[in-house]
Parts: structure tokens; sequence; C-alpha cells
């Protein structure tokens, strides 16, 4: 009888190890976040996407491509564009003391910008790049939660973004880029301002991302502020 009781109890406490192991979320904490902005209407954005691919194998950076919507008019529209990806990047203007916006432009943490064609910049610039620092984030399929740590005087903006991982291949038939093929990754399909951080323990729930999509969740300050953390499943 001890000898079935001891089998039982180490069952019991293998299938509750296997449960939580079965049910813990499963993240990656990027010490960099990197965003494209860019068109498939824009002539010079092809080497940026480009750029783009090659740095989104590296594990210590998060890749996001957006697609904006003001070169819509030359003729194609970006099938991935959304006004909200355009407002994204123009948050940035004043803080990052421009005049507007343009593509390709990659922002690194929102505090460095450079023109994403130029890939020994952009390199250079990850190699002086300070490293995200922020609260820990712990990422489930519908749930984030979020630790305690030192937030903005206002408090952040916590943002849900869902992209696709792989490389999509979209024939450009109008336009300044018409009669190519243009490779594509790391997409951002979905934006969404969850809430703020006040440096208090927080949790927040959202959707499912659909199939084929992966999650990030981005902490940062205000108006196109500084990335505070970062995290992606």
């Amino acid at each position: 009888m001890r000898q079935l009781a001891k089998l039982i109890i180490f069952g019991t406490a293998v299938s509750g190890m296997a449960g939580i192991s079965h049910g813990a979320p499963m993240d990656h904490h990027p010490l960099m976040v990197v965003e494209l902005f860019t068109s498939q209407g824009c002539s010079s954005c092809p080497p940026a996407n480009a750029n783009l691919i090659k740095l989104s194998k590296r594990d210590d950076v998060l890749t996001l491509s957006f697609a904006v919507t003001y070169w819509d008019y030359l003729g194609w529209k970006d099938i991935f564009g959304k006004q909200a990806f355009t407002d994204r990047q123009i948050a940035y203007e004043a803080p990052l003391h421009q005049s507007g916006p343009f593509t390709p432009q990659m922002i690194i943490n929102g505090t460095k910008t450079v023109v994403g064609n130029n890939l020994s910049e952009l390199t250079g610039l990850l190699s002086t790049a300070s490293h995200l620092k922020g609260p820990t984030i712990t990422l489930g399929q519908t749930r984030i939660e979020i630790g305690r740590g030192d937030a903005p005087e206002t408090a952040a903006d916590v943002w849900l973004i869902q992209y696709d991982p792989n490389i999509i291949h979209v024939p450009i038939t109008r336009g300044e880029n018409a009669g190519n093929t243009l490779p594509h990754s790391h997409v951002v399909h979905a934006l969404k301002r969850l809430g703020q951080w006040d440096g208090s323990p927080a949790t927040f729930d959202f959707g499912k991302a659909p199939n084929g999509l992966r999650t990030a969740i981005l902490i940062q300050r205000p108006q196109g502020g500084a990335i505070v953390a970062a995290a992606t499943d």
C-alpha cells in the first residue's frame, strides 16, 4: 500500500508539472526592436525590405514591417497598408526632430532613425544601441502580465502587434515597382493599444492571433517615445 501511495503521489506530481509546462507561456524578450516603415509603391523600399529579412534572422532583434499608405496615390495601393501604421510613423516625427515621414525608414527602439536601405549604417547603429531593460513581460496566447518596474512620468503605452514571420512574395502590377515581385517579412497585420502601464504589476487580455501570425508586445513612452520593453511569442 505504501508503495502504491508513493506511485499515486508521484504520478499526481508529474501530471501537475506537465500541466504547468503545457500551459506556460512561450515568449522571447528581444534586446532591440527595429521598425521598418515601407510601401510597395516606393521604388527605394525593396532594398530595405531585403535588409529587414536579413535582420530578422538575429535572435536579439525583433523586426516589424509597417506598410504606410501615403504612396498609394502613385498607382499601387499597398495590400498591407493601414492608416494606423502611417499614424504610428507620424507620431515619431516630433521626438526624432523630423519635418515629415519618409520611406524606407527604420527606427531602432523608438529613439534612433536611419534610411532602411543603408545596411552598413543600420548595423552600426545597432552595435551602439542600448538594450531594452524594462519590466518583465509574460506573454501568453490571450493575456500578458507585466511586472513591477520604473515607468515614465506619464505612464507607458502597451501595444499589441500581430505579425506574419514568414517571407511573403507580392507581385506588383502598377506604380513605381510595376513588374517586380517584392519579398516581405515580419509584416504587421494588426496594431492595438491595450492600455497603460504605470510601474505596478498589470494584466491585459487580448484576442488570440489568427493562424500563422505571431504576437508581440511593446511597452513604450507615449507619443512616439522610447520603447521600454518588448516580448514576442
